[in-house]
C-alpha cells in the first residue's frame, strides 16, 4: 500500500549539505557494512580456492572494491524499489528516501554511477569476466522488485550475492569447474538462511503491507527450514573441501560455522525481531570462520 501524500511531503523536505551527504551515506549503507561483509566472504572463499591459496593480489583488490561498490549500488536500487513501503515498516521508516533526505531520481543516479565505477574495475579483468559482470548488474537490479511477485526474493538475493564466486574462478582460471558451481549453490543457500532471519524481523509489517518473503512462505516451519538449509550449506562446503583436497583447518572452520548456526537457532527460537536480527548479524562470523579456516589450511598446507 502506498501513500502519495506521504511521498509528496517527503520529496519536498529541504536539505542542508550535511543532511544530503548523510542521506547518501545511509542510502548506500556505508554506516552499516554488514552487507558488504556478507557479500565479500563467498568471493574470498572462491578467490582463495581458485587461486590454490595464492590468488593474484590485483584480482583480490578488484573484487573487494567491486563487492563494496555493487553492494552499495544494490542498496540504492533497493531503497528506490521500496520507497513506497519503507515508511510503513518500523525498521525502515528512517531510510533516506522514506524521510525525503534523498529523492528517488538521486537514488537511480547513484545506482548507475556506482555500477559504472564497478564496471570500470571489471574492465581490468579478462573478457569472459567482463561479460559475466552484466549478469551481476541484472541480478542486483532485479532483486528489490521480486518481493512484489514471489515469496522467494531471498533466492534472487542469493544468486546476486553469490555471483562473485563463478566470476572469481573465471577471473583467475578462465574456467568455471563443477566445484565452483557447488560453492555458488552453497553461497545461495547461505543467503537464504541469513536473509530469511532478516525477513523474520519485518514479518508482521510485511504481512500488513503485502510484501512477500521466505519468512512468510515458511511460516511456522521457518526454524526447521532454516536449520535444514544450514545443514545443506555445510554439507556442500564439505564436498567442496573433499573435491579440492583441503585439510584439517578448513574443516575446523566448518565446525565453528556449524556451532554458530546452532547459536542462531537459539536466537530465533522465540521469533523475537531483535533476536532474529542478532542471528542475521551472526552470519558475518560464519563467513569469517570459514574463510579463516580456509586461509590457515593453505598457509600450513
Amino acid at each position: 500500500m502506498s501513500h502519495p501524500e506521504f511521498e509528496i511531503k517527503t520529496a519536498m523536505t529541504p536539505r542542508s549539505f550535511q543532511q544530503q551527504l548523510d542521506g547518501y551515506i545511509r542510502l548506500i549503507r556505508l554506516d552499516k557494512p554488514i552487507g558488504i561483509l556478507l557479500l565479500l566472504w563467498p568471493a574470498l572463499w572462491a578467490l582463495w580456492i581458485a587461486g590454490a591459496g595464492a590468488p593474484r593480489w590485483g584480482v583480490v583488490l578488484i573484487f573487494i572494491l567491486g563487492v563494496a561498490l555493487m553492494r552499495s549500488a544494490g542498496c540504492a536500487i533497493n531503497d528506490y524499489a521500496d520507497r513506497n513501503f519503507d515508511g510503513e515498516v518500523a525498521r525502515t521508516c528512517g531510510r533516506p528516501l522514506a524521510t525525503g533526505l534523498v529523492a528517488p531520481r538521486e537514488a537511480l543516479w547513484i545506482f548507475a554511477i556506482l555500477c559504472l565505477i564497478a564496471f570500470g574495475l571489471v574492465l581490468l579483468l579478462n573478457q569472459q569476466t567482463i561479460l559475466m559482470s552484466f549478469v551481476a548488474v541484472a541480478l542486483a537490479a532485479l532483486y528489490p522488485f521480486m518481493k512484489r511477485f514471489t515469496h522467494l526474493p531471498q533466492l534472487v538475493l542469493g544468486m546476486a550475492f553469490g555471483w562473485a564466486v563463478p566470476m572469481a574462478y573465471m577471473a583467475l582460471t578462465e574456467t568455471i569447474p563443477l566445484v565452483a558451481w557447488l560453492l555458488y549453490v552453497a553461497a545461495i543457500i547461505w543467503a537464504l538462511v541469513y536473509d530469511t532471519e532478516y525477513a523474520m524481523v519485518d514479518r508482521e509489517d510485511d504481512l500488513r503491507i503485502g510484501v512477500k518473503s521466505t519468512a512468510i512462505l515458511f511460516g511456522q516451519y521457518d526454524r526447521l527450514i532454516i536449520g535444514l538449509l544450514q545443514l545443506v550449506m555445510i554439507g556442500l562446503l564439505v564436498v567442496v573441501g573433499i573435491a579440492v583436497g583441503l585439510g584439517l583447518f578448513y574443516y575446523a572452520g566448518l565446525v565453528v560455522a556449524l556451532l554458530l548456526f546452532v547459536r542462531q537457532q537459539q536466537l530465533i527460537s522465540n521469533r523475537e525481531p531483535a533476536a532474529c536480527f542478532t542471528a542475521f548479524l551472526n552470519n558475518n562470523c560464519v563467513g569469517m570462520m570459514i574463510f579463516f579456516g580456509l586461509l590457515l589450511d593453505y598457509m600450513t598446507g
